[in-house]
């Protein structure tokens, strides 16, 4: 897609509602038709207590931000960096085989708080968001890097739930039958995995060379 159709297909999503009542995110159940997903990938861990300036969680908040735990070879987000991350419209170019196909989401909800998890404190920030009109999917996506207070233990969590929408395509919406169910997996797998890549690049102590064991 040229960059000005791009940019004009970005705009157009400010006036698209979403595809799905968010109420029933919530009460969402699979005997009802709907997907629930959770991933969780351990990074770095840092020592215990408040988050480290420069450490994993710091790291994958600034990537989380950028959107860049996505693989581009699977999808590709344009946005608008200048608008900040709260309502943010984007513009997913999601790659089924040699295809690709322009949908959009809205992020919704950011979290930024700690929690108490089982007598634990947990320190969590993400931030969601919602399929728009047109998209493949009806659902949310929540991503999110919690770090342990007590042990310093540090995760990337996505939670999903998403069901197939209405495409009025026969030809698209057979392929997305036969392929897309296995694609959102894949691109929740590898989203995870990027993320712990990209952290560990990241970290100041990245690219020195552990001791041989045994």
């Amino acid at each position: 897609m040229p960059d000005e159709q791009r940019a004009a297909a970005l705009a157009a999503l400010a006036r698209r509602p979403l595809n799905f009542d968010p109420s029933e995110i919530a009460d969402a159940e699979p005997r009802a038709g709907w997907h629930i997903d959770d991933y969780r990938q351990p990074l770095p861990a840092e020592p215990p207590g408040a988050p480290v300036a420069g450490e994993s969680f710091e790291i994958a908040q600034r990537l989380m931000c950028d959107y860049a735990f996505a693989d581009p070879a699977i999808v590709r987000a344009i946005y608008d960096a200048a608008a900040g991350l709260a309502n943010r419209n984007m513009l997913l170019e999601a790659r089924f085989g040699p295809l690709r196909f322009a949908l959009g989401c809205r992020v919704g909800a950011i979290a930024d708080e700690t929690r108490a998890v089982d007598g634990r404190a947990v320190r969590v920030w993400g931030w969601s968001y919602g399929t728009l009109k047109g998209h493949f999917e009806r659902g949310q996506m929540d991503f999110a890097v919690w770090k342990w207070m007590d042990d310093g233990a540090v995760e990337f969590r996505i939670h999903a739930v998403s069901r197939r929408a209405r495409i009025g395509n026969p030809l698209v919406r057979l392929g997305f039958r036969l392929v897309g169910r296995r694609q959102q997996v894949r691109f929740a797998r590898r989203a995870c995995e990027r993320m712990a890549e990209l952290v560990e690049r990241e970290l100041p102590r990245a690219g020195t060379v552990a001791a041989p064991t045994g």
